[in-house]
């Protein structure tokens, strides 16, 4: 395991408070990364995303604030603020935050 820089380890923190947003663009932080997989925040401007990709590994999204449409193997889902949704490894999938 490689701990990041500024990562709580051992300690309860908020999500929301770990990452922030900056108009017209996506922000990220790896949290922790592993050979098995990694955990990283996400704060997407409206309008922002991540084109369709594959993983290795399955992903979770929770979503904190907002709603995003999140489109796996060509089929889009709405998920909003309190949600969180799994996208499975090697399916290609992709985000647009509304």
């Amino acid at each position: 395991m490689v701990e990041i820089e500024a990562t709580p380890i051992g300690e309860a923190f908020g999500v929301a408070d770990h990452i922030g947003y900056a108009d017209g663009s996506v922000v990220s932080k790896t949290l922790l990364k592993k050979d098995s997989g990694n955990i990283t925040l996400f704060a997407f401007d409206k309008g922002q995303g991540l084109t369709e990709h594959t993983s290795p590994f399955d992903a979770v999204v929770q979503i904190l604030d907002g709603r995003a449409v999140i489109s796996i193997g060509g089929t889009p889902r709405t998920v909003q603020a309190g949600e969180m949704l799994v996208m499975p490894a090697h399916k290609p999938h992709a985000l647009h935050a509304d």
